[in-house]
């Protein structure tokens, strides 16, 4: 077992008693360290586990330092850890970053807001009703497959150029994800949640505020994390094809000018960004589904 020992004992017949059969076994449990003190097992666990967080890509970056200062690997194509932060702070402090970075920040939360509020109105709808599921799904699955990048010529004809197509791709990229998850956590709801509702003579808003929303929420609040990530990749490489400004076009610019520093240095900003987006949602959700299981956290009793 875990955590946990156990020890066996014999106990034999007594005189007057009746034998009867083989000696007795009783099995006697002893609760581990980790059930003995839960706080200070689970802070043990805690502190190996951010460690390992850590000390990973620690020596990823000195090993990379390391190799450039060597030049093990050519220092102008991959420049070391310390250049691409010296230049990256410099950046910082004259201010040539923050406008790139505001830019990509702007539409990815413009778009990641109208791509949510959709997709999960969707995914409720087509959810919970058989027939509006069996109007849309095989539309909605037809546009799915549709390489995003792909739309983005008919967005910039949509709505010309400037902020628009950005925000119209980021929201129908975010608007799939969360479709999916929400369609399939609403369909998920175990029958006997519907059953209690309708027992108890829950109407359709009871039903949806007390059933289906708190069942099917930490399964959406999934789709939303990932659709976070990706609304991040998908505004990159956008900006990259069709914007003067923002992380994306600081990266390709900065290529083709062979300012290679430069490049690593978007894309720091860039995978800070998904990461700060990623756990945004996730803490959000953590406190809006307490009754949810977590992956991370104190020990729950």
């Amino acid at each position: 077992m875990r955590s946990g020992s156990t020890a066996a004992s014999a106990r034999t017949a007594q005189p007057g008693e009746a034998a009867a059969g083989p000696a007795e076994t009783v099995l006697v449990r002893r609760p581990g360290p980790g059930e003995r003190e839960p706080v200070r097992a689970h802070r043990r666990r805690r502190g190996v586990e951010l460690s390992l967080a850590l000390a990973v890509p620690a020596a990823l970056i000195l090993l990379w330092q390391l190799a450039a200062h060597r030049h093990w690997i050519d220092p102008r194509i991959y420049p070391a850890p310390s250049t691409i932060a010296a230049d990256g702070w410099q950046r910082a402090a004259d201010g040539k970053l923050w406008p790139d970075v505001w830019a990509t920040l702007k539409r990815v939360l413009a778009g990641y807001a109208l791509g949510t509020a959709a997709g999960y109105l969707f995914g409720l709808l087509m959810g919970a009703l058989r027939m509006v599921r069996a109007a849309l799904e095989p539309l909605l699955d037809a546009l799915y497959v549709v390489p995003k990048l792909a739309l983005l010529p008919v967005f910039l004809n949509m709505f010309g150029l400037g902020e628009g197509p950005q925000i119209a791709l980021v929201a129908t990229t975010v608007f799939f994800f969360v479709w999916i998850s929400t369609m399939a956590a609403v369909m998920g709801v175990a029958e006997g949640y519907r059953e209690a509702g309708r027992v108890f003579g829950a109407g359709p808003w009871q039903m949806f505020r007390h059933v289906l929303l708190p069942a099917s929420l930490p399964q959406v609040l999934v789709g939303m994390r990932v659709a976070a990530g990706v609304a991040v990749l998908v505004i990159v490489a956008s900006e990259q094809i069709a914007a003067n400004d923002g992380l994306g076009h600081l990266i390709f610019d900065s290529r083709a000018l062979f300012q290679n520093d430069v490049m690593f240095v978007g894309i720091v900003c860039v995978a800070v960004l998904g990461v700060v987006l990623s756990e945004l949602v996730r803490l959000i959700g953590r406190r809006i589904t307490p009754w949810a299981p977590r992956d991370r956290g104190r020990p729950r009793s």
